[in-house]
């Protein structure tokens, strides 16, 4: 997370909640409760709400810090603040658009789980920003404590449109539509608007009760009632209304499925040039450098199904496995879960254009880049798609990777290897400088080569080296 602050001496992300906000002092994350959430924060501790979703994982843990305010030093008055927290730290900030489908699905279920929870405790979630939901030991957690409000019977969920466009809507798109519209996330930081996702959904959808009335339904109310007050259109809901839409929202979503089919490099380890032997020496050399280094964070790039990340994994504190197929990164993510990994966290990236930062004054959501560097990056087997599919120079590439990280294991593919002749076969070599030479002199110009072994059977090369 970014340490920017607004003039308040908040972070960018938590500027519009005027409950509280973050901020960090002497590298420490706090959280200020101003006192307009007084009573909220207290039904949620004293109703053993926060207990019980702490413990089921569903609300990252926090301690109450003693601390000055972050306002107090903003301004004489220093009345503003009620308490300051501490909360746990997330080991990566990441956010929905780098999700895969069963990652947004997972955040959507556990957000209406909490909202169920938080009915029998008497409050309510006053917003169900999918930026709220993180990853924290595998499973979708709630990283915003003040989301919380007391509820009030007959009052309706304030949070429901957000829920619909920061979930539901995605979900039916990227499940009925194409897998990459989750991108519209990265242009509406909002959410996707209910309109557009009904206009982009299959017809057959509007025989589905719950996209029919959550999505098309919704739309239409929001584009009927648009420009009018609230309160002219506002009715009371009870809790077992409440309670009937949570669990139709849940049933709607848990129908939504998307299982990857093989794309280009969803099946790469199937179809691969490596040998058994090539393939398990080069697992050995990723094992052993990371035993040595003992990272606290690790970026896997290029990490396909995270075979490697998970090597790496034995022997780093939290390793993000970053691929730019949405196949891939999805059967990660369920073998992960499968496997209850809690230190591997599945993300999609395209090197080539990396998250942005955005929202408002771009500064809300931080960049790919802003949230480094890494420890260790591994970089295997995506040396030659970078240089060759995408005409970056290899001492951009050296500056890219100098950026991101302190160490790094790269894997170096020579144009005589057969991956490579497939890339070359639809287009002129245009790039002399692509030899083993080439690319250790553009290299050394920002890392120090520590070591450098000729993987088994095969004619690619893996690199150790530390940034100068």
């Amino acid at each position: 997370m970014t340490n920017q602050k607004t003039n308040s001496g908040g972070l960018p992300a938590s500027f519009r909640d005027p409950s509280g906000f973050l901020f960090s002092r002497g590298g420490v994350l706090y959280r200020q409760i101003n006192r307009a959430y007084e009573r909220d924060y207290s039904r949620l501790m004293e109703s053993g709400l926060y207990e019980r979703l702490v413990k089921a994982g569903f609300l990252i843990p926090h301690v109450e810090a003693n601390q000055v305010s972050a306002e107090s030093e903003a301004s004489p008055k220093g009345d503003v603040a009620f308490k300051i927290i501490q909360p746990e730290r997330v080991p990566f900030i990441s956010y929905p658009y780098e999700w895969s489908f069963g990652q947004l699905k997972s955040a959507a279920l556990a957000t209406l789980t909490i909202q169920k929870r938080a009915l029998k405790a008497d409050m309510s979630l006053k917003d169900a920003s999918a930026y709220n939901m993180q990853f924290v030991r595998g499973k979708a957690t709630l990283i915003d404590t003040l989301s919380f409000e007391v509820y009030e019977e007959g009052q309706p969920w304030v949070a429901y449109k957000q829920f619909c466009q920061h979930f539901l809507a995605p979900l039916a798109l990227m499940a009925l539509r194409d897998v990459r519209l989750s991108q519209l996330l990265r242009v509406y930081i909002d959410g996707v608007p209910l309109d557009l996702a009904s206009e982009l959904l299959p017809t057959k959808t509007r025989f589905n009760f719950g996209l029919l009335t959550h999505i098309h339904v919704h739309a239409g109310a929001q584009k009927k009632y648009a420009g009018e007050e609230v309160k002219s259109r506002g009715g009371s809901m009870s809790r077992q209304a409440m309670t009937g839409l949570i669990e139709s929202l849940e049933s709607t979503i848990q129908k939504l499925d998307w299982t990857p089919r093989g794309t280009e490099w969803g099946n790469y380890y199937d179809i691969t040039n490596y040998s058994d032997a090539a393939f398990e020496h080069k697992k050995q050399l990723v094992g052993e450098w990371s035993a040595r280094l003992k990272p606290a964070l690790t970026w896997d790039l290029g990490a396909n199904n995270g075979e490697f990340s998970r090597v790496a994994g034995a022997n780093s504190a939290f390793v993000v496995s970053f691929d730019i197929d949405p196949a891939a990164v999805e059967q990660n993510y369920r073998q992960m879960k499968h496997d209850k990994t809690e230190n591997l966290l599945p993300l999609l990236l395209d090197l080539t254009n990396p998250s942005p930062a955005i929202g408002w004054a771009n500064r809300e959501r931080d960049s790919f880049g802003g949230r480094g560097p890494a420890d260790l990056a591994l970089a295997l087997a995506v040396i030659h798609h970078l240089a060759i599919s995408n005409n970056v120079p290899l001492p951009q590439l050296a500056d890219f990777f100098a950026e991101t990280t302190k160490w790094l294991v790269i894997e170096f593919v020579p144009k005589q290897d057969s991956q490579v002749q497939k890339l070359l076969a639809s287009r002129k070599d245009i790039f002399p400088s692509y030899t083993r030479e080439g690319f250790e002199a553009a290299f050394a110009e920002r890392f120090a080569i520590r070591e450098a072994v000729e993987i088994r059977e095969s004619e690619r090369v893996l690199y150790l080296m530390e940034r100068k």
